[in-house]
C-alpha cells in the first residue's frame, strides 16, 4: 500500500507538516533560541521573571545599605551627597579610611587567609560562626555565609541562580558590618575585621570578638548580682540604640540568642535584621505595638512618624525576654521595691528608656553603697569573735544558692554586718570568712560555713566565729 493510494495517510502527512512549520515560523517569529523563555515568559529586555525578581531585591538591599550611610552622615552633619564607601580605600580587602569609626577593624583578606578555625560555634537561616585562633593567641569567631542555610535554600528554590542568590543572602552580613562599623558600645560585640574578597577567603567574612552563647538556664541559676549585670548592660545598650549615631534603632528580632556573653558583659552579636525607621502613620492607630500578650498604642507625631516606637518595641522586649527572669527572682529583700517598679513600668511601658536606665542606676548605688543596709543595727556583728589575718581550712561547706561556687556557700557582701545577716539566716552557719577578692560591684564575696578544723595566717583573709553560748549552742 502506498500513500497516494490511500487518502488518509496522505492527509496525515500533510497535516505534520503544517504543524511542523507552524512552529518553525513562532520561534522566528518571537525571536527565540533554545534555553530562552517562551510565550508570557517573554522579555524586551530578555530577563525573565524570575530574574528580574531577584535582581529587584538585589537592588532594594543595596538601597538599604546606602540608606545606612546617608543616614550617618547626615547625623554627623555631613554633606548627604556625601558617602562614607565612596570615600574609603581598600588595600588587600583591609578598610582604610580616616573615619575613626571604621579604623579600628584592622584584619583584613591578607590576615584572615592566614587563619584556621579551630571550632564551630554555631550557624543559623543566613550566617555560620566559627572559632579562629589569630596568630597572637587571641581568639576570634568568624562569621560567614551559610551556603547550606534556610536563606540560601529557598533562593535557590525561587531563582535557581548560585551566584545570584550568594550576592542576595550576603547582604545580611554586608549590612551587619556596616552596623558594626557604625554603632560602638560596650554591650556590642567588636568588629576586628572582614573581608569581602571571594577569591581569598571563600566570601564575604566578618571577623568578631569572641563570645560566649547566652544560655538563659545557666544565668537563671546564677547569682543575683550577675543577673542585675547582665540587665544593666541590655539597659545601657537600650538606651544607646534609641540615640545612636544612625537615629533610634530597633532590633526586629529580639531574641537572647542574639546575645553573648563576653567576660561577664552581655553583648549584642546580630544585627543583620536591625532597622533605623521608624513606621509612617497618619493616626495613632497606625502606632501599634503587638506583642504576644499585650499591646500598645503610640501617638501620630505631628512629623507623621511613630516616634519612640523602635525605643518602646526593644524596652518592652528586654522586659518579657529578660527582666521577667532576672530581676525579681532571689533580689535582695531591701532592694525589691524598686525592682518591682522597674517591673511595673517596663511592663507597662509607662517610663522612657532614659527613665529605665535612671531607676537601673539608682539600684547599683544603692547596691554598691549599701545604703540598702543603713538600718541594720552594728550590733549584729558582735555575736562574732573576729580573727583578723587568719583563714580556715579542712571546712565543712554547706550549699546555698544561688552561690558563686556550687561546691558551697559563696556570696557577696557588702560588709560584715551584711554577712552576719546572712549567716544568722542560714542554721547550719557558724562561720564566715572575708577575703579581698570582689565582685564587679566593689562588693566583698564571703564564704559561709557550718564547721573547720583549724586556721592557718592569711593577711587578706578574716574570719568571723559564732559565740557558743555556755550550753554549747551558737548564738
Amino acid at each position: 500500500m502506498t500513500f497516494s493510494r490511500n487518502p488518509f495517510c496522505a492527509f496525515l502527512l500533510l497535516a505534520l507538516l503544517f504543524l511542523s512549520l507552524t512552529v518553525i515560523l513562532k520561534k522566528w517569529h518571537f525571536g527565540l533560541q533554545e534555553n530562552k523563555p517562551f510565550g508570557d515568559a517573554a522579555r524586551p529586555d530578555g530577563l525573565t521573571p524570575a530574574r528580574d525578581r531577584l535582581l529587584q531585591q538585589l537592588k532594594e538591599r543595596q538601597q538599604e545599605l546606602e540608606l545606612l550611610d546617608i543616614t550617618f552622615d547626615n547625623k554627623q552633619g555631613l554633606d548627604p551627597s556625601f558617602s562614607t564607601n565612596d570615600s574609603a580605600i581598600y588595600i588587600n580587602g583591609k578598610l582604610i579610611s580616616d573615619n575613626p569609626v571604621t579604623a579600628k577593624t584592622d584584619i583584613g583578606c591578607e590576615e584572615l587567609s592566614g587563619i584556621k578555625a579551630v571550632d564551630f560555634l554555631g550557624s543559623g537561616y543566613t550566617k555560620t560562626v566559627l572559632k579562629a585562633a589569630l596568630p597572637q593567641g587571641l581568639f576570634v569567631a568568624l562569621k560567614s555565609i551559610n551556603h547550606q542555610g534556610t536563606d540560601m535554600r529557598l533562593c535557590m528554590e525561587d531563582f535557581q541562580d548560585s551566584q545570584g542568590c550568594d550576592e542576595l543572602v550576603s547582604f545580611k552580613l554586608r549590612k551587619e558590618i556596616v552596623l558594626l562599623q557604625r554603632l560602638q558600645h560596650p554591650n556590642i560585640v567588636e568588629l576586628k575585621g572582614q573581608c569581602q574578597d571571594s577569591a581569598l577567603v571563600g566570601g564575604i567574612t566578618a571577623v568578631l570578638e569572641q563570645g560566649m552563647p547566652l544560655q538563659m538556664i545557666q544565668l537563671l541559676q546564677s547569682p543575683w548580682e550577675e543577673r542585675f549585670q547582665v540587665c544593666l548592660g541590655l539597659v545601657q545598650l537600650l538606651q544607646y540604640l534609641s540615640h545612636s549615631p544612625l537615629g533610634s534603632v530597633a532590633l526586629l528580632d529580639f531574641q537572647p540568642r542574639q546575645f553573648v556573653m563576653v567576660s561577664g558583659e552581655l553583648k549584642l552579636t546580630d544585627l543583620d535584621d536591625a532597622s533605623i525607621q521608624e513606621p509612617a502613620c497618619q493616626e495613632d492607630s497606625d502606632c501599634l505595638l503587638q506583642f504576644p500578650l499585650r499591646n500598645f498604642t503610640l501617638r501620630c507625631s505631628l512629623t507623621r512618624t511613630c516616634e519612640g516606637l523602635n525605643e518602646m518595641m526593644n524596652l518592652y522586649n528586654a522586659y518579657r525576654y529578660f527582666f521577667t527572669y532576672l530581676l525579681p527572682h532571689q533580689a535582695p529583700p531591701l532592694l525589691k521595691p524598686l525592682i518591682h517598679q522597674i517591673m511595673n513600668s517596663t511592663g507597662d511601658l509607662k517610663q522612657s528608656i532614659n527613665e529605665t536606665l535612671v531607676a537601673f542606676e539608682e539600684v547599683l548605688h544603692m547596691y554598691k553603697s549599701g545604703l540598702h543596709l543603713e538600718n541594720l543595727p552594728p550590733s549584729i556583728t558582735r555575736d562574732y569573735a573576729v580573727l583578723k589575718g587568719m583563714r580556715s581550712v579542712a571546712n565543712m561547706e554547706y550549699r546555698c544558692w544561688p552561690s558563686y561556687n556550687q561546691q558551697g556557700c559563696v556570696l557577696s557582701v557588702h560588709s560584715a554586718r551584711e554577712a552576719a545577716l546572712i549567716c544568722n539566716s542560714h542554721p547550719q552557719c557558724t562561720s564566715f570568712s572575708l577575703s579581698s577578692e570582689k565582685t564587679w560591684t566593689g562588693r566583698l564575696l564571703a564564704s559561709f560555713r557550718s564547721g573547720f578544723s583549724h586556721l592557718v595566717p592569711d593577711v587578706n583573709s578574716a574570719v568571723y566565729m559564732r559565740r557558743v553560748k555556755a550550753s554549747g549552742a551558737v548564738l
